[in-house]
């Protein structure tokens, strides 16, 4: 399932400095392959010359059966699937299903990029010093590719797209977003990401962290309380670190089970 496309929004926007549209348009950055493809096609319009045939050069070195294979998904938009019939490029046959992780169609990364990153078994002060050292394009990279330690330290960055880039990265797991949706100390715009994906939004540890942090908005937070088993409806309604009035709705909505009960 295809959901929420943060460094994408920041592409459509042309918040991105020239460097950093050239490394997308290299492969080198390489989010989730629906991403990828539609960043790819967008620096095809870019103002800059190299970046334009840089993203065409990129798009051509993806096999086309990859690309078949792709737009053959149930959820690839119908815009995707004109961009590449236009080339001559037709999905395979329409599958009844789809998928909601996947590696990018295209990564161009160097041995260079490999050894910047690190590998999971760092550790957080290994992390943090690697960290330490790199520029901006190279810290967006790691968001996206770096090792779970990198994204932990990285979805708290104070530049919002480096931030969001952490969920643009096709190594992130479930219990990673459930770790992120607890955190009172990321952006309401990162919590926001997690809660407009619906594959992740079907877990339902990661919407009761949303529900029980109090950085979540408050009308997302009461919106989330219908999902709330009794138990942790309980416990959210005495929960001192949210808002008031996500106190009083929980225990109105104790009360009303229980009366229920008793009615029954």
């Amino acid at each position: 399932m295809i959901g929420p496309t943060p460094l994408l929004d920041f592409f459509k926007r042309g918040d991105v400095s020239r460097d950093v549209r050239l490394e997308a348009a290299e492969g080198t950055l390489a989010p989730r392959a629906y991403e990828q493809l539609a960043i790819l096609i967008l620096l095809l319009e870019d103002p800059d010359a190299e970046i334009r045939a840089t993203a065409e050069e990129t798009l051509s070195k993806i096999p086309e059966e990859v690309l078949k294979t792709f737009l053959a998904r149930a959820d690839v938009p119908i815009d995707m699937r004109e961009f590449f019939a236009d080339r001559g490029i037709f999905p395979d046959e329409m599958p009844e299903i789809t998928i909601d992780e996947e590696e990018p169609l295209l990564d161009a990364s160097s041995s260079e990029d490999a050894a910047l990153l690190g590998d999971e078994n760092d550790d957080r002060e290994t992390a943090t010093q690697r960290l330490a050292k790199m520029s901006f394009s190279e810290r967006l990279k790691a968001a996206v590719k770096g090792s779970r330690e990198m994204r932990t330290i990285l979805i708290r960055d104070p530049n919002k797209m480096i931030s969001s880039a952490v969920l643009s990265s096709p190594k992130l797991a479930e219990p990673e977003v459930e770790a992120f949706a607890k955190m009172a100390n990321v952006s309401e715009d990162i919590l926001r990401i997690i809660a407009s994906n619906r594959a992740w939004m079907k877990n339902y540890g990661i919407v009761h962290s949303l529900t029980k942090n109090p950085k979540t908005p408050l009308g997302m937070s009461l919106n989330l309380l219908s999902r709330l088993n009794g138990r942790d409806l309980a416990q959210l309604s005495v929960d001192r670190n949210v808002p008031e009035s996500l106190r009083i709705a929980a225990r109105k909505k104790v009360v009303a089970k229980q009366s229920g009960k008793d009615r029954v």
